[in-house]
């Protein structure tokens, strides 16, 4: 992967970000052999949705799909069902999702910033992307953004035991979604040192945080859920149905077919 001479703070020239679509995974809680991401939600997959707002997102010069091994022909096949002018690379990833977001980055093309992003999170919207995109571009001294939201429940730290230790103050607390955006150079750093050092973390920011970069939160709507189990759809569902009515989805997506 080339890295762009601008890959500092400031207005770039052009799309400066490629867009690293993680759907590599098997989704073993959903349930369905196929796999969440192929899933159908209003008329489209999952994956379509969450590849259609990239694609829509005026900073993204590429998206990058990691697919499951053995499935890059399937999966460009699914996505097809859309159709828009962003180039799309389709790459194999690797056993776990920390290998397979590695396999996409070393498939992007020149850039300035790498937006990673779980395909299961069909609900992500353009102007949340940019968002994102636009925090890490604007500060220097920023290796990445992540999009996210304050907690809205109170936690509990628990032993193993099952009872309760303390009670923290939640309004430190944040609950991390995607897409996370890093520094192009910063990111695939973190993602090596990690490699050679055995470490997995749990998201792409605990790489880049360990390695010692600066991530911001940005706060993201809490709708911008994930499809992990088999209850999840109902909501998402729900929520897309409103915006389909209101024409507030990526116009791709209804030339596509979409339709609750």
């Amino acid at each position: 992967m080339a890295i762009l001479a601008s890959d500092k703070a400031g207005a770039p020239s052009g799309p400066d970000t490629v867009a690293v679509i993680a759907a590599g995974g098997l989704g073993l809680r959903f349930g369905d052999p196929a796999g969440k991401q192929y899933v159908e939600l209003c008329g489209l997959p999952v994956l379509d949705w969450s590849v259609a707002a990239f694609a829509e997102a005026p900073s993204v010069a590429q998206i990058v799909v990691v697919c499951p091994a053995g499935r890059v022909a399937e999966t460009a096949e699914v996505v097809s069902q859309v159709e828009f002018d962003t180039p799309v690379t389709f790459v194999e990833g690797g056993q776990t999702r920390q290998q397979s977001c590695l396999a996409g980055i070393r498939a992007a093309r020149e850039c300035a910033l790498i937006a990673i992003h779980d395909g299961a999170r069909p609900l992500i919207e353009p102007a949340t992307i940019e968002v994102a995109i636009e925090r890490v571009r604007s500060d220097e001294t920023l290796a990445g953004a992540i999009c996210a939201h304050p907690s809205a429940d109170t936690l509990k730290v628990v032993g193993a035991d099952g009872i309760v230790e303390s009670t923290p103050d939640r309004s430190r607390f944040w609950a991390v979604q995607t897409p996370q955006v890093f520094r192009a150079h910063d990111v695939l750093a973190a993602h090596l040192a990690a490699l050679e050092e055995g470490f997995v973390g749990t998201d792409d920011a605990s790489l880049v945080e360990r390695a010692g970069g600066r991530v911001a939160c940005v706060a993201s709507p809490s709708d911008n859920m994930k499809v992990t189990v088999p209850e999840d759809r109902l909501p998402i569902e729900a929520i897309l149905a409103v915006r389909i009515e209101a024409g507030d989805v990526p116009a791709c997506c209804l030339r596509g077919g979409a339709s609750c």
